[in-house]
């Protein structure tokens, strides 16, 4: 048993089915944790860092499309060019 360091739930792990580094959620306050100890399970607050990744990602997603959009704009004018 670990205890959630949010709302002090009594959380069940298997220590063996867990690393340290590991993720998971409280079922009763719904906060995201981090195995931070393996004998005793030891629960902290996880960093909101992999969530900054995941929307820095998304936005370099987007910045490349537009980039392709645009590239592909010019593309066709310059064939509008050729055709006249």
């Amino acid at each position: 048993m670990a205890t959630c360091p949010e709302c002090d739930a009594e959380i069940e792990v298997d220590e063996y089915d867990v690393d340290k580094g590991d993720l998971l959620s409280c079922p009763d306050c719904g906060s995201n944790l981090e195995i931070t100890g393996l004998s005793p399970i030891e629960l902290d607050l996880a960093s909101d860092e992999d969530e900054d990744d995941e929307e820095d990602d998304e936005e370099k997603e987007v910045k490349e499309v537009d980039e392709l959009e645009v590239g592909e704009d010019e593309d066709k004018e310059e064939e509008e060019d050729w055709d006249e």
